[in-house]
């Protein structure tokens, strides 16, 4: 497997034979080829393997209910309490093996009563190697320093100073060590690794939760074209069990399962976690009839998604509707009616480039945290397109006198400025020339925001242009 580097292709990770071959990675591609002629490569997929190890490391939970992932290729499973259950450790072991196998997965296991023993007897160990507390020291002491999940300077400095294994390094005194690495990260302290993998600092597995799975299903006697009737009570129990546990859902799914084998899908979505069923039932309405029920259907399942956890709070002691849920629930009517595109919100960037400092966002979109803020001085209505004007100056450096637009001529009253903004080196083109806008008020009484665009003697074009860009209250 291989990935790009900097000067090409390089190799990422390597099967036992490419491993046998001297194929080794890190190493360039062209390099490796020149060992084997035959080498065969594929670009590495790194985000989908992380994927696949969130998964694995749940799916790893029938052995135990404590696992986490290790790096990019490792889990980690405390299985405290849990081997007797597989017929012993040996067994557990074997068990664990047998199972990642028939998914295609090539596995190195040990156990041992701590994170960092076991790390290292998996990766430099022997096969499925068991080890006791009362045989650590026997069964580490012929390991490299490597795995001692030491980086690599470490690793460097320490086989130049002669230690190159664990028994030789833990041979080493306590104060020798402190005194040269008392100061370093704990991936760079042998004596912190060593506390690690011995017992005496902790290292507990934090064992990430999985979001709860909720799904209610309808079994029907019989056939069925037209699920409506079963959508309310679907809806009520699944709300249901989502208070049971205090949990909201951003997004329902529903499904009917063909007796043909085939299977049709709906889903719908809320801008915030919700678990009414009233709600829920009324943004499905007319679109369930874009369910495609073949020859009929004889189960319903109704599944959330986006599970999260909502505080139940007391807002009214008359038992009142709050009144804030009234606007997230117009919003998800307007959306299931119209559809996703046609609702829209508006939404603050990281920009001091006016058309680029807000946008509009999907209604039902996750709203990005925000950390920018909209100027006061900044007008309420921004023209989609800056249009030009012809303009009569009255000095060089400050506004017109008076201005054409839209085959009207405009004469300027009072005014507040030059405000001015230059581009954005890492969006606009090189040639692109800074803004002087001015806040103007003509003698109709309307306050039009309007910039001019480039210096006279600037070297990025002719004389400078006048456009408006918005119009304040």
């Amino acid at each position: 497997m291989v990935t790009e580097g900097t000067h090409g292709p390089v190799i990422h990770d390597v099967n036992r034979a490419a491993r046998l071959a001297g194929i080794a990675p890190g190493a360039r591609v062209t390099d490796m080829r020149s060992l084997c002629p035959n080498l065969q490569i594929e670009y590495a997929d790194i985000a989908g393997d992380r994927v696949t190890l969130q998964k694995l490391m749940l799916w790893a939970r029938r052995w135990c209910p404590w696992t986490t992932t290790d790096g990019e290729n490792g889990l980690v499973m405390d299985t405290t309490g849990s081997d007797h259950l597989w017929g012993g450790e040996t067994e557990m072991l074997r068990d664990i093996e047998a199972k990642l196998a028939l998914l295609g997965l090539d596995a190195q296991l040990a156990l041992a009563h701590t994170w960092g023993a076991a790390w290292a007897l998996a990766r430099f160990g022997g096969v499925r190697q068991i080890s006791r507390p009362e045989t650590l020291g026997h069964d580490l002491a012929s390991l490299p320093v490597e795995s001692l999940r030491l980086n690599s300077e470490t690793c460097l400095l320490l086989s130049r100073l002669g230690l190159k294994t664990v028994g030789a390094l833990s041979a080493v005194p306590r104060t020798s060590l402190a005194r040269r690495f008392a100061r370093a990260k704990p991936d760079g302290n042998p004596l912190h690794r060593l506390d690690q993998i011995n017992g005496h600092l902790p290292e507990p597995v934090s064992s990430p939760s999985d979001l709860p799975r909720f799904e209610v299903q309808a079994n029907l006697p019989e056939p069925i074209q037209d699920p409506s009737p079963y959508l309310p009570d679907l809806c009520q129990a699944m709300c249901t069990r989502l208070a049971d546990q205090g949990y909201g859902c951003r997004s329902l799914i529903l499904t009917v399962f063909r007796t043909d084998g085939e299977i049709s899908q709906l889903s719908v979505r809320t801008s915030t976690p919700n678990r009414d069923a009233d709600h829920l039932q009324k943004l499905f309405g007319d679109r369930l009839e874009r369910i495609n029920p073949g020859f009929g259907f004889d189960l319903i399942s109704l599944e959330a998604g986006d599970v999260t956890l909502i505080d139940t709070v007391q807002t009214t002691l008359d038992g009142t509707a709050e009144e804030a849920l009234a606007l997230p629930r117009l919003i998800d009517r307007l959306t299931a009616r119209l559809g996703p595109r046609a609702v829209t919100r508006p939404q603050i960037f990281e920009s001091h480039v006016p058309e680029r400092a807000q946008g509009q966002l999907a209604a039902l979109a996750d709203i990005p945290p925000q950390s920018a803020k909209i100027r006061n001085t900044r007008p309420i209505t921004l023209l989609p397109t800056p249009e030009e004007v012809k303009v009569l100056y009255a000095v060089p450096e400050g506004p017109p006198v008076q201005f054409t637009w839209r085959k009207q001529t405009l004469r300027i009253t009072r005014y507040a400025g030059p405000e001015r903004i230059a581009p954005e080196w890492w969006h606009d083109r090189p040639n692109a020339r800074l803004r002087d806008y001015f806040r103007i008020e003509v003698q109709d009484g309307r306050r039009i925001w309007l910039y001019r665009e480039g210096l006279h003697g600037d070297g990025r074009g002719g004389d400078p242009r006048w456009f408006i860009h918005g119009f304040f209250a």
